[in-house]
């Protein structure tokens, strides 16, 4: 059912030299219908916890964040979103939110995992919010960190929406890949961590090559230009929401309105509570993993 992701196939593979960087966390694959991938690493024991990455990250963001503090107490599995990292998925497809937390929920029964708590970063804290409203009956409850969680003009539908368009996206890609991107990746990389500065951990082991890669920043786009039909369905359920819901924002976070949205949707969710951390922008896992550990460990189960 798995195998090593060095010997990942399909177009979307990363080159021969980023596989070997050795920042890359091994991971196992699990195997979807329709030529679909989900790659994984897990760490730590006891109940079982499902890591879900952001925008233009892979697993190893969650990796260098706050999963060495929650494999203290959870078996953590993390996983690359479909279409990031060694996450196959083909081109225009699993590019929702809903689409995405089917898929991790079917490698998660492939597993085995048993009533997990789902956690997810930005893009991902609203794949886990979609997890939570799919599957209420099979998960213990949802951790959702700096979501994203209504419709609205976002940076990334300009910088990467039109690279996912079916007539010239992947001529713009390669274009911008060679000129622009070696430039804008690392600005946004930074900003995501403002106020606070990148951490130098991060820095040194987070794998750029991987994140950054054409057919990566391609399935960005394609995010991007699903994010405002998918937040409009998640909109409309959030009172529907019924399992323990944490939700937790940075005060001072540039790239996800903490108040436009993880607070009101908050508001909205029935089960839901909100940590407001002052001062912490929107990459605040890395910085307040504690609160994070809190969070989960909070899920009864």
């Amino acid at each position: 059912m798995t195998h090593s992701a060095r010997s990942l196939p399909g177009p979307a593979q990363p080159t021969p030299g980023e596989q070997a960087d050795p920042r890359i966390v091994p991971r196992r694959l699990v195997h979807l219908p329709d030529d679909r991938t989900i790659a994984y690493a897990e760490m730590g024991s006891g109940p079982d916890l499902v890591a879900i990455h952001g925008m233009m990250m892979c697993l190893e963001d969650q990796w260098l964040g706050p999963v060495p503090a929650l494999a203290e107490h959870f078996r953590v599995v993390a996983v690359d979103r479909p279409g990031h990292g060694f996450s196959l998925r083909p081109r225009g497809r699993a590019a929702d939110i809903w689409d995405q937390a089917a898929c991790i929920r079917d490698a998660v029964r492939q597993l085995g995992l048993e009533r997990p708590v789902i956690l997810g970063h930005s893009f991902g804290g609203a794949v886990a919010l979609a997890y939570g409203m799919l599957y209420p009956d099979e998960i213990a409850g949802v951790v959702s960190l700096a979501p994203v969680c209504f419709p609205e003009l976002r940076l990334e539908h300009l910088l990467f929406g039109p690279r996912a368009l079916p007539l010239g996206g992947e001529l713009l890609t390669r274009i911008l890949h060679a000129s622009s991107d070696p430039s804008l990746l690392p600005l946004l990389w930074n900003a995501m961590f403002l106020p606070q500065a990148m951490p130098q951990r991060f820095r040194q082991d987070f794998p750029f090559a991987l994140a950054g890669r054409a057919a990566q920043i391609t399935a960005e786009g394609e995010d991007a230009g699903w994010l405002w039909p998918a937040l409009t369905r998640s909109a409309m359920r959030y009172s529907s929401l019924r399992v323990p819901t944490r939700i937790l924002c940075g005060g001072a976070d540039i790239v996800v309105n903490s108040y436009l949205h993880g607070a009101a949707a908050a508001q909205m969710i029935p089960t839901a509570t909100l940590e407001m951390l002052p001062g912490a922008g929107h990459m605040f896992p890395h910085t307040h993993p504690d609160a994070v550990v809190r969070a989960a460990r909070s899920i009864g189960r």
